[in-house]
């Protein structure tokens, strides 16, 4: 399923709103076109409602977050939610400051969200109102190993029943789950740490994939965290000895230009449970 979810995006080519931060701005525009879809980027109040009005979904990111962008995220959110667009919400560092935290329940509890992805900690202080992140990583003892990995499963379904929305969690093992189903997916190398926004980048990607297969959002994210995960892969096959983060970087985004439906259904590494 995921080829014919992948070739959906690349035949439709949706059109996706992105309120994102300024530090990885240019890279998710640039995700967003490799994998076939188009995106735009606004982010002023006066604006934002026109803009998703003529876009097929939503990317919310906090990452840089700012009173008055505060403001543009929640019209932005309302006006999707009438169209019946999907929207996705990246809370970026959600734990390391109130206002990220306030921000982030007031969003998740007044618009109708798609899918929420983060990494474990932002995930865990989303459902437990409690924690905190190292800066906007997460915290190694929060990490999904296979040690803990029922557990994890377990947290990310009953999170995605309350929120009633796809939830993706994001890092050496990443799930995806709408509460009935989770996607355990192990895809992508260690590298991919070493690159600021990949997580945003991925968010980015899966508006594309969910714009283009509204009626597959759990399989669609899925899919996308696999194309990342799979593009980290080939990216990292394709360096040179003298090469370093900045060009992994660029290799990332040159890998998921060239990945095809037939690439990412023989390279997506993923059970059900």
């Amino acid at each position: 399923m995921f080829k014919e979810i992948l070739d959906n995006v690349k035949k439709n080519k949706p059109l996706v709103h992105n309120i994102t931060n300024y530090v990885t701005v240019n890279d998710v525009a640039n995700v967003i076109l490799a994998c076939g879809a188009s995106p735009i980027m606004a982010d002023d109040e006066k604006e934002v409602e026109e803009i998703t009005t003529i876009c097929n979904g939503l990317n919310i990111n906090i990452g840089t977050l700012n009173s008055r962008t505060i403001s543009s995220m929640k019209k932005a959110g309302n006006r999707a939610n009438q169209l019946a667009h999907p929207v996705v919400l990246d809370p970026v560092g959600v734990g390391a400051s109130q206002l990220r935290t306030n921000t982030a329940f007031d969003l998740i509890k007044h618009i109708q969200l798609s899918v929420i992805r983060g990494n474990i900690s932002e995930i865990k202080v989303l459902a437990f109102n409690e924690g905190s992140v190292h800066g906007v990583d997460a915290n190694v003892e929060d990490a999904v190993t296979e040690k803990n990995l029922d557990k994890c499963i377990t947290f990310v379904k009953n999170y995605a029943k309350q929120v009633q929305a796809v939830v993706a969690v994001t890092g050496a093992i990443d799930l995806v789950s709408d509460g009935q189903k989770c996607y355990v997916i192990k895809n992508g190398t260690k590298e991919m740490s070493s690159i600021t926004g990949t997580g945003c980048q991925l968010s980015g990607l899966i508006t594309a994939f969910i714009s283009a297969n509204q009626d597959h959002i759990l399989e669609a994210t899925a899919a996308a965290v696999c194309t990342m995960g799979l593009a980290g892969q080939i990216a990292k096959e394709n360096m040179l000895a003298h090469e370093g983060n900045a060009t992994y970087r660029n290799r990332i985004i040159d890998a998921i230009y060239h990945i095809d439906g037939d690439i990412l259904e023989k390279g997506a590494k993923y059970e059900i449970r």
